[in-house]
């Protein structure tokens, strides 16, 4: 049965088949380790095997473990819905939050970053397949919310972020990851050389999203293995 140090490697090499084919360089491209629901020992074991970013989707669930393996020296991101009575922990525990998609959520952590005395990266999260299960501003109110967040003295906007359809194939995937791409493309002059990361991509079409435009993965399952 493959090792997570396998999979890792596997996914390391379908990353860099995809930038080639895009015409970039694999290194251009960033890995974020999805642990939703893994134990420590599974996060241990993929950063002695390379990992560099885990990112987790639940606060609560990220908390004991971020403690407990402090002394990986790895980064930490949250890329699941942030509610805003769990932005001051958030604020003390990542290293990126990937999914502010309000102003009342970018309001609270510019209180929380402030009163830490720190500054926040972020990226904020669009959806752009439409759908209303999933969470982020709309494409057409992302520009507005970007202008609001980038003016946050606290927060470091570095990018966006979204998540490609359920279940409606590569197409509709594919429109969804060049929508945001286009946004990005629009908005990146105006905010300079920090703004970015182009987050998208997850087990089932990280090859797509980097094929699309992508500089940023967020891959669980193909690493950890199947729940």
């Amino acid at each position: 049965m493959p090792t997570i140090a396998d999979n890792l490697e596997a996914v390391l090499t379908l990353m860099a088949g995809a930038a080639a084919r895009a015409g970039r360089a694999a290194e251009d491209v960033t890995l974020v380790a999805v642990a939703k629901t893994r134990g420590p020992a599974e996060v241990r074991a993929a950063v002695e095997a390379g990992v560099r970013i885990v990112g987790e989707n639940r606060v609560q669930e990220a908390e004991p473990k971020i403690r407990e393996l402090a002394d990986l020296g790895c980064a930490w991101h949250m890329v699941g819905h942030l509610q805003r009575n769990k932005a001051g922990k958030a604020v003390r525990l990542f290293d990126m939050v990937q999914s502010l998609d309000s102003r009342r959520l970018a309001d609270e952590l510019q209180k929380r970053a402030a009163a830490a005395g720190k500054t926040v990266p972020v990226l904020l999260e669009v959806n752009t397949s439409g759908e209303e299960t999933k969470f982020g501003v709309a494409p057409e109110e992302a520009e507005d919310l970007v202008g609001y967040a980038a003016a946050c003295a606290n927060l470091a906007l570095e990018g966006l972020m979204t998540l490609g359809p359920l279940g409606e194939g590569p197409l509709a995937t594919a429109r969804a990851f060049r929508r945001l791409r286009a946004l990005f493309e629009k908005m990146a002059p105006a905010l300079g050389p920090r703004f970015r990361f182009l987050s998208m991509g997850m087990t089932d079409d990280f090859e797509l999203a980097i094929e699309e435009g992508s500089n940023m993965v967020r891959v669980g399952r193909a690493i950890f293995g199947e729940r």
